[in-house]
């Protein structure tokens, strides 16, 4: 599996500054992920049945008008991005906001959903979200650190790959934001990087919830959202229903399936394996909720595949965005050392 010392680019500007900077910088990269990705969704593991180039393209095709009403200044960045890099705003998509487009993809095929992505926990008590990453292990390949500083808005930090706004990270008003996979039947609609970097230009924490709640989303992720004086905020956001838990005290602990019943009525049938993980790494979770290295170091959580299809652990973060601090790792936390960014 990929890992070692993060790479981390630096862009600032305006929005088309952004995308061009991180287009021109990482074109090869970003190439070569869509072609693995364009690899896996037409795959029946990923897309559940028979999905070729053509038809996982234009299921991207048809969520570019909703990117652009959601947020036009973000649809600005990605064209720009994939303009330098030399792919298409819908290939964007594909490399970007993957776990969403499968699920639309499988829509189309009439196939249930069957990935298990990411462990999270949000502490208020302590002041800290921290998660793992978790994805096919080949995405591993491209993990980097991307800084922005845009000419209106928040500077922010997020993890990241090549070729995607944004997966989990922080902002100089104190917002962080982390994300886990639920599964569901997608749709047209917005990919979750959006819905990330959308949040991370608020500055205020009833604004940063607005940005999931207010989204027509693709598919269905959690959403781990903290405030500047602590108070966190899970979101289970499906296509087309959400359920807000709040606390100020309490750790929230999330992994991949859905805690409310409001919105588990919208997930796909998995596999018992899938949701036997989902549930032991859940319990794992809630034992170590204070303790965010311990919690990312168990192997229940932190895991380790051999087949690069498979998913596995490609990196983890720990922000504390009070202190306006982010440590992250590439890799398997433990194999290689956390690494610190402070905005």
């Amino acid at each position: 599996m990929y890992g070692g010392s993060l790479r981390v680019l630096e862009v600032f500007g305006d929005s088309a500054d952004l995308g061009k900077g991180h287009g021109e910088s990482c074109g090869p990269m970003i190439r070569k992920y869509l072609e693995e990705r364009i690899r896996l969704s037409s795959q029946e593991g990923w897309s559940g049945g028979v999905a070729d180039r053509n038809l996982i393209v234009e299921s991207a095709e048809e969520t570019l008008e909703h990117h652009e009403r959601y947020a036009s200044e973000l649809y600005a960045e990605m064209v720009a991005m994939s303009g330098a890099a030399g792919i298409t705003p819908a290939e964007a998509v594909v490399v970007g906001g993957f776990t969403d487009l499968v699920d639309a993809v499988r829509a189309k095929v009439d196939a249930a959903p069957e990935e298990h992505n990411c462990t999270a926990v949000l502490n208020p008590g302590l002041r800290f979200y921290a998660a793992t990453w978790d994805m096919h292990a080949s995405a591993g390949e491209f993990i980097m650190i991307l800084k922005l500083d845009p000419l209106v808005g928040p500077a922010a930090v997020v993890q990241t790959t090549t070729g995607c706004l944004g997966q989990m990270g922080m902002n100089e008003a104190g917002l962080s934001v982390g994300i886990n996979n639920l599964t569901s039947i997608g749709k047209p609609g917005v990919t979750w990087p959006f819905v990330v970097r959308k949040i991370l230009e608020q500055t205020d924490l009833e604004s940063a919830v607005d940005a999931v709640v207010g989204a027509d989303l693709a598919g269905g992720h959690n959403y781990q959202i903290m405030g500047p004086d602590g108070e966190g905020v899970n979101i289970e956001a499906m296509p087309r229903k959400h359920k807000i838990t709040r606390s100020r005290d309490k750790p929230i602990v999330h992994t991949n399936h859905c805690l409310s019943r409001r919105t588990a009525a919208e997930e796909g049938v998995r596999s018992r394996e899938l949701v036997d993980s989902s549930t032991i790494r859940l319990e794992v979770g809630a034992r170590l909720a204070n303790d965010a290295d311990a919690l990312l170091a168990d192997p229940r959580v932190s895991r380790r595949v051999d087949d690069m299809s498979d998913v596995g652990t490609c990196g983890a973060v720990i922000i504390e965005p009070t202190e306006r601090r982010m440590r992250a790792v590439w890799g398997i936390p433990g194999d290689h050392p956390w690494e610190t960014f402070r905005l």
